[in-house]
């Protein structure tokens, strides 16, 4: 009984602290005005930056991290220590722990109480609990998000090339490398699963991109204006 009340209070203090609406947050306190009136609509870090500036965009990106880094590193290593998991030896049992704080996080965050359930994408949130969990794979993803930014200059193009790339790694490590992942097979689903949900917050940027209406950063275009210089 005491495992189900941790795992319910994990559950809830992740989901409460994902839902705390960063860009609202400040668009309100230091502009005046709700961010959702503005640019796409969106409380997500993309559309802070376009409407609130790199400096305030940053911030709030960073704060969107933070709220899936903290829930996995504090309340599942503190609260879940103890949960025991049947697995059969399928996977470790503070892994799945920290699994269901950093969904309940990035749950909050797209579905934010604090903001009448509507949030943001949950790119950054996912991300911060990625890092907290599967570190190496993060960062290559990352430089997938870089790579493909600088190509097309698109955020929310790089935001699903980098979710899709987490998988992608995982299997390449383990399969092809020889990398031992703790957990790996249910891991492998999990990060799926969420790359998924990525793709499914981004549906309408997906039309976007094929129609070619999506918002573009063209400064961030680096590749291309330097090509388009030496023509």
């Amino acid at each position: 009984m005491e495992q189900l009340i941790n795992l319910f209070v994990i559950i809830v203090l992740s989901y409460l602290v994902g839902s705390i609406p960063s860009a609202i947050i400040v668009s309100k306190r230091v502009f005046g005005f709700d961010i959702r009136e503005r640019g796409s609509g969106n409380m997500g870090s993309t559309n802070a930056i376009r409407i609130l500036g790199w400096k305030w965009g940053l911030f709030v990106q960073a704060a969107d991290i933070l709220k899936g880094v903290l829930p996995v590193v504090i309340f599942a290593n503190l609260l879940g220590r103890d949960i025991q998991i049947s697995s059969g030896g399928f996977f470790e049992h503070i892994t799945i722990v920290r699994m269901i704080a950093g969904i309940s996080a990035v749950a909050g965050h797209v579905w934010s109480v604090f903001a009448g359930f509507r949030g943001g994408k949950g790119i950054n949130t996912t991300a911060g609990m990625l890092i907290a969990i599967l570190p190496i794979d993060v960062i290559i993803s990352i430089g997938i998000f870089i790579i493909a930014v600088l190509l097309s200059g698109y955020i929310s193009l790089g935001s699903i090339s980098a979710a899709i790339a987490i998988p992608l790694s995982m299997i390449f490590r383990y399969n092809i490398l020889r990398d031992y992942i703790p957990s790996y097979q249910i891991l492998l689903y999990f990060s799926i699963g969420l790359a998924l949900l990525i793709l499914y917050t981004h549906r309408a940027n997906i039309k976007r991109l094929i129609k070619g209406t999506e918002n573009r950063f063209s400064k961030l275009q680096v590749i291309k204006c330097k090509s388009k210089g030496s023509t």
